[in-house]
């Protein structure tokens, strides 16, 4: 049995950064994610005027209720999509002029739900080129609260920077949702808001937010889920064993369930409160599968969906479209470069039996594309070439050293 241990999880971090610039005091975060992602929110957070220490495995930060701590300031989100999404929602809470800006791949990404609600709440904000995208203005004088409406079809982060920019409110907030896509994701920001001390909770269709201050605590991030799903995927491809320890059923994370996938294509799955054995069958069986709650993880089956005894389909992910990058388009880009029978739809990809051929995989600056496909590579004669490994610092800077590990660990 091999056992490899999975960096922080980037949703927690970016959450607990949030919560922690907002809390009274000072909180100490353990085992944040060290990426480009949660480094960019760090230092969205110091360009904002917060004081926060990074040191190795513990970041400190000193929480501002009352917004930033300068009055004007250009804060660049790099890729990350919390970033782009949290921090306007924080800035806004606040007093002063805050310019945020992202890569063009960011740019691309929707934004528009977020900024509509904040202007329903009074926010007074501009879009600088198109509207719904950065770069965005935010010319903040706090947020008095109350009820609105938000689609979060396309990405339940805009509900998450809502909710967590609650408690900064002089009223609170009331949130009713439409078509909410990843909830396990907004079950992980309410049980992340509790334990910082504000009593969020979801009635039916509505979110409830008291205008009720959080509280500066310690906090241990837990492994990304995620990112696990790849070394999950790998053992489940090659018949190997491999653990996961800190994540398992106790989790916050909804993607821990990728392992429940794998069980029903034959894997042998154990799962205790803190840790996930996954052993992989000697073929993998076809299935029909909803992700709609654990969409980060379909290119991560998609990939290794070839290998199966009969078809995998995947259903209810269109917001999958509107990542990084088209993940639906780049799966099947990819999986017709390596000879595999696929086909797509608005929300769907069906995938056939095949023995696929070595490719040069088209990453898209996607970094989950990019793991996926590496972990298909490991049952492919002659490998997958990435035209873009390092894209992959997003989330995992150490990932192709951590596979290499297993292949060494597994003799592939």
């Amino acid at each position: 049995m091999t056992v490899v241990e999975i960096p922080g999880s980037k949703s927690i971090t970016a959450r607990a950064l949030f919560l922690a610039a907002a809390a009274e005091g000072t909180t100490v975060l353990h085992r944040p994610l060290l990426s480009d992602d949660s480094e960019g929110f760090a230092e969205g957070l110091l360009t904002l005027g917060y004081r926060l220490d990074r040191q190795p495995g513990v970041w400190t930060v000193e929480g501002r209720p009352a917004g930033p701590g300068v009055t004007e300031a250009d804060v660049f989100c790099r890729d990350g999509a919390t970033t782009a999404r949290f921090l306007p929602a924080l800035a806004a809470a606040g007093r002063g002029t805050f310019r945020f800006d992202a890569s063009e791949q960011m740019r691309r990404r929707p934004l528009g739900p977020l900024t509509a609600a904040l202007r329903e709440l009074g926010v007074d904000l501009t879009h600088g080129l198109a509207e719904g995208h950065h770069p965005l203005t935010v010319h903040a004088d706090g947020i008095k609260g109350g009820a609105l409406t938000l689609d979060a079809g396309l990405s339940s982060q805009f509900l998450t920077a809502l909710l967590l920019c609650g408690p900064l409110t002089a009223e609170g907030l009331e949130i009713t949702v439409s078509d909410l896509v990843s909830v396990p994701y907004v079950e992980m920001t309410l049980a992340m808001m509790r334990r910082f001390g504000n009593d969020a909770r979801r009635e039916g269709d509505t979110f409830v937010v008291p205008p009720q201050p959080y509280r500066a605590t310690d906090y241990l991030v837990e492994p990304d889920a995620s990112t696990a799903s790849y070394v999950l995927a790998a053992a489940a491809l090659t018949g190997r064993t491999v653990t996961v320890p800190g994540l398992g059923s106790d989790s916050l994370q909804g993607d821990v369930r990728f392992a429940g996938v794998l069980r029903e294509m034959g894997a042998e799955v154990e799962l205790t409160p803190d840790s996930v054995t996954v052993t992989g069958p000697e073929r993998l069986r076809g299935i029909t599968v909803n992700m709609r709650d654990i969409s980060d993880t379909v290119p991560t089956l998609a990939a290794i969906a070839p290998f199966a005894d009969g078809p995998v389909r995947i259903e209810d992910v269109y917001n999958t479209r509107v990542k990084e990058c088209d993940r639906l388009a780049a799966c099947e880009q990819n999986l017709l470069a390596m000879g595999v029978p696929v086909r797509t739809g608005r929300d769907w990809i069906e995938i056939q039996p095949a023995r696929p051929r070595p490719a040069r995989i088209a990453c898209h600056g996607d970094h989950r594309i990019a793991m996926s496909f590496s972990v298909a590579g490991l049952r492919v004669d002659g490998g997958v070439t990435l035209d873009d490994p390092g894209c992959v610092k997003k989330t995992f800077p150490g990932f192709h050293q951590a596979l290499a590990g297993l292949r060494a660990d597994w003799g592939l």
